[in-house]
């Protein structure tokens, strides 16, 4: 089981490879890669370690890993193409285009509340099963069906797995076709980035485990970002919380998420699979716009809501879909106006920078303690910043 580290670096960026290397020796990692660009150059390309624990299958440059929430990116810009394409008011009723969301007093909620974690249903009010979930159709019935637990846009929590069948509802009935469908179709065409997978990507997958667990808390317990980690963690281990309800359910089923249901269905808040430069190459092709215009992005991540979460209990903030800069989405200090993107819970992150022109994506398959943020993620873009000199 060999952890040596492959693939191209940048001598401007071995700022990048030696944080990497040492996550390795230090035991913080199973198996991960990484990936830059800087502008169109890919000048970070980086994997190591093993991708399937139980077998010492060793990860390779086409390894897709599973990237939790950094998928609810890709469903934020599909449904902010078909925005740009006038399929609907970012800003309108939910009611114009889905007339059954008005049930319970839901009828003033606006795309907007959707896609900023608004929408007061950061949870379903019942189980719902993987094998259930793989229906898009049947999950945002449920949704429109159900009162919800906030005035939509009085506050924001965030909606950890609802997220992607209201958001995604977006793209579903205003397309025709499922989000990962509608994405593969207009802008990962090119990409080894999948939500729902063919069979052939999820046998080659990395296998998510929690095997000697990374504990994001223990990381760094003198930093304000360690505090915060502590804190989420602790919200994460009350049954009764907001964040468990919402984090739980669906339940991914036996396997976890390496559960093939969840793979091939391909949930819009947390069902993607790729390499870390296919999911680079997103976040380059967003920040050069080539998914979406340029003025189309900059509405998008003008800040809708930011403070305390209902969810996540510490402070978040959100653009139409995107993570701003926050305490659940930690970056360094040259990057806190500018940069957006997504964590996804195992540790992974998708990241994209305009005015630096910078996209980064990071994907462990050794997942962190923490539910949002992780500091292996935040060493890695820290030195990825540095190297801009």
């Amino acid at each position: 089981m060999s952890s040596t580290v492959q693939g191209h670096c940048d001598p401007a960026f071995a700022a990048v490879r030696e944080v990497f290397e040492q996550h390795f020796a230090d035991g913080r990692e199973l198996g991960a890669a990484v990936a830059v660009y800087a502008g169109d150059r890919k000048v970070v390309d980086l994997w190591g370690g093993v991708a399937d624990h139980r077998t010492g299958r060793a990860w390779a440059a086409d390894t897709p890993c599973f990237g939790f929430s950094c998928t609810k990116a890709v469903t934020a810009a599909a449904a902010l193409l078909l925005a740009e394409r006038g399929a609907y008011d970012v800003d309108g009723p939910v009611t114009a285009w889905w007339p059954e969301f008005g049930a319970h007093g839901k009828d003033a909620a606006t795309a907007a509340h959707l896609l900023s974690h608004q929408a007061g249903l950061p949870a379903f009010d019942r189980p719902v099963s993987a094998e259930e979930a793989a229906d898009p159709k049947a999950l945002a019935d449920l949704l429109a069906a159900q009162a919800p637990e906030w005035t939509p846009g009085e506050t924001h929590g965030y909606h950890a797995l609802t997220y992607g069948w209201l958001a995604g509802e977006i793209v579903r009935r205003l397309s025709g076709t499922p989000v990962g469908a509608f994405v593969k179709k207009e802008f990962t065409g090119g990409l080894d980035m999948w939500i729902g997978a063919p069979d052939e990507v999820i046998e080659r997958a990395a296998k998510m485990t929690a095997r000697g667990r990374v504990s994001g808390a223990a990381d760094g317990p003198k930093t304000a970002a360690g505090d915060v980690l502590k804190r989420i963690a602790a919200a994460y281990g009350d049954p009764q919380s907001q964040m468990n309800r919402a984090l739980n359910n669906p339940h991914p089923g036996k396997g976890g998420y390496n559960n093939p249901v969840v793979l091939r269905a391909g949930w819009p808040s947390a069902g993607m699979l790729a390499t870390a430069p296919a999911f680079a190459g997103f976040y380059r092709d967003l920040v050069a716009g080539r998914i979406v215009r340029p003025d189309t992005l900059r509405e998008a991540l003008r800040r809708r809501v930011s403070g305390p979460d209902r969810t996540l209990i510490v402070e978040s903030s959100f653009g139409l879909g995107f993570m701003r800069p926050s305490q659940t989405f930690f970056v360094p200090k040259a990057a806190r106006e500018t940069a957006f993107g997504h964590t996804g819970a195992g540790g992974s992150i998708g990241l994209g920078d305009p005015d630096a022109g910078l996209a980064l994506a990071y994907l462990p398959n050794r997942m962190g303690e923490q539910v949002s943020g992780d500091l292996r993620a935040f060493r890695l873009t820290e030195a990825a910043y540095a190297s801009l000199g």
